[in-house]
């Protein structure tokens, strides 16, 4: 047996036995709001776009790796549909009651159509990367596993000493 007060070199990496950390009581919920509004999902505090849809590598507050992020195309079919739900109703509602010339449609919901979906993806993509992580799918899945261990300050039987 060990001493309890000294750590193997996994558990000084993965941080497990240590208090826990800003991230370890995260809910879904939670995570998801700090993505749309572009914070990172694990503390709040740092930002997780470097760029309009780019995904900083790590939290500049916390460390936090982002750079597992598989979000793809899905932002944009998500941002599709809601700007359709939206625009299609109203593009319906004028047509039916005012029954104005093209050129009025052509002039109210293609800038309109344009500027939602703008607006809308990058607090989706910020939702969709902050969900893999309190998900802990794609490479999340190790610092997830991490984090819980830390919150419940347990250690797994592969860390431990086999003396």
């Amino acid at each position: 047996m060990r001493p309890e007060n000294l750590k193997t070199a996994r558990e000084e990496q993965s941080g497990v036995g240590e208090t826990p950390t800003a991230c370890s009581g995260v809910t879904i919920g939670q995570a998801v709001l700090r993505g749309v509004l572009g914070r990172c999902p694990c503390c709040g505090k740092g930002r997780m776009f470097r760029a309009f849809l780019k995904i900083a590598d790590r939290c500049s507050a916390c460390g936090e790796e982002l750079h597992h992020h598989r979000a793809d195309d899905f932002p944009a079919y998500l941002v599709i549909v809601m700007v359709g739900h939206i625009v299609v109703p109203m593009v319906y509602s004028v047509e039916t009651q005012f029954r104005p010339p093209e050129w009025v449609h052509l002039a109210l919901w293609l800038p309109l159509t344009l500027g939602l979906a703008l607006a809308l993806i990058q607090p989706v993509k910020g939702a969709v990367v902050a969900l893999q992580w309190a998900m802990g799918m794609h490479g999340f899945e190790p610092a997830r596993k991490a984090r819980e261990l830390a919150a419940r300050r347990v250690v797994p039987p592969s860390y431990r000493a086999t003396t």
